[in-house]
């Protein structure tokens, strides 16, 4: 979302286990390097992958790593491009503090693959999406979001025809696995 003005191709295949080295790894001493980029990705860029953003936005704020870190949500389908976050998200969200309402869908483009470290797919389904859209030269993560969580579930669900409990499921999952990629970018990237 942008603000107006199979595992076993992931990376980290095993839960929770870092990450594969990146083309910011290796930073000149003295030199401000240019701030790591995660970019989350669903389907619609509605529910799932905004949720995401805004409650990864949310502890990276809270670390004072906006600097540091950037997020942002896309769709790799386009039906929903330009469209807010849908107002069942939006509504769970903001009972647990987490802002959409700035959000606006879009879908992912060949540019994110060079200007995003890590593009997390929500599922297999646009995990094998961006996959198979990766242009040969990038060398940007791809992987489950769920990579980094402890949880048992490998895909975070639509919860596009569920009722109000499958919005709850999405925000347990994100949240959990929010702090722990958060963790995992921190030890990865800003530990001397």
């Amino acid at each position: 979302m942008s603000v107006p003005s199979d595992r076993a191709s992931s990376p980290a295949a095993e839960k929770g286990n870092g990450f594969a080295a990146g083309k910011n790894d290796s930073r000149a001493a003295g030199t401000q390097p240019a701030p790591i980029g995660v970019l989350l990705v669903c389907l619609g860029n509605i529910c799932r992958s905004p949720t995401a953003h805004s409650v990864l936005q949310q502890r990276i704020d809270a670390r004072n790593l906006q600097d540091s870190i950037r997020v942002d949500s896309a769709g790799t389908g386009d039906w929903h491009v330009g469209k807010p976050p849908d107002h069942r998200t939006t509504r769970a969200a903001r009972a647990r503090g987490y802002r959409l309402e700035d959000l606006v869908a879009r879908q992912v483009r060949e540019a994110d693959f060079f200007d995003f470290d890590y593009l997390l797919a929500m599922d297999r389904d646009n995990l094998a999406d961006l996959e198979a859209r990766r242009p040969a030269d990038a060398d940007c993560q791809i992987q489950l979001f769920l990579d980094y969580s402890q949880r048992p579930e490998v895909e975070v669900p639509d919860p596009y025809n569920s009722g109000s409990e499958g919005f709850e499921l999405v925000l347990d999952m994100v949240e959990e696995a929010a702090d722990r990629l958060l963790a995992a970018l921190v030890e990865r990237h800003f530990r001397a």
